[in-house]
Formats: C-alpha cells, sequence, structure tokens
C-alpha cells in the first residue's frame, strides 16, 4: 500500500514542478501571443484524443463498441442541447444498452 502512497507523492511533486518551471522559466515576462494561442489550444486537443482513446481502445487494438457508439450519441446530444450532464447520461444510457445486448 506504502507503494501506492508514494507514487501518488511523486506525481503530485512531478506536476508542481512542472507547473512551476513556466513562471519561474518566463520571470514575469508576457509569452509571444504565438505561444499563447498554442498553449490555449493545448488542452482541447489533449481532451479530444483522451476521450478518442479511451473510446476506441481495447487493449493493443483499436475498434468501435459500445464506448464509441456511447460517445458518439453524447457528441449528437450536446451538437442539439449543449447539456453537458445530458450529455454524460446519454453516453452512459446508450454504452449499458449496447453492453447489454
Amino acid at each position: 500500500m506504502s507503494s501506492a502512497w508514494e507514487l501518488i507523492a511523486g506525481c503530485a511533486v512531478l506536476t508542481f514542478a512542472i507547473k512551476a518551471a513556466g513562471p519561474v522559466a518566463l520571470g514575469g515576462r508576457e509569452l509571444p501571443a504565438r505561444f499563447s494561442s498554442v498553449i490555449t489550444l493545448m488542452a482541447p486537443a489533449l481532451l479530444a484524443a483522451l476521450v478518442v482513446t479511451h473510446s476506441l481502445a481495447n487493449g493493443r487494438h483499436l475498434e468501435v463498441g459500445a464506448q464509441a457508439i456511447g460517445v458518439l450519441a453524447s457528441g449528437a446530444v450536446m451538437f442539439k442541447t449543449r447539456s453537458i450532464p445530458l450529455c454524460v447520461v446519454t453516453a452512459a444510457l446508450v454504452t449499458a444498452l449496447l453492453r447489454a445486448l
């Protein structure tokens, strides 16, 4: 059990160091506009990559399964309603129904 807590503590320290490196390196200066626009777009791209890999990955292979169809249904609900809670419920219900079949 202690090795799990050591791993969590190590990840927390590493995350803190990574987040502190930017302000320390810049020393209060502003980033150029070109870098700011790239950094702004990194979070949505990373989130999309995580959703795609999680919904299509099955061990070592990519496949379209219940999760992928649940994410697709959730995307359609988001496009129509812009309701995140409804998207989550839709994805869970569609995925559960397809797995039950």
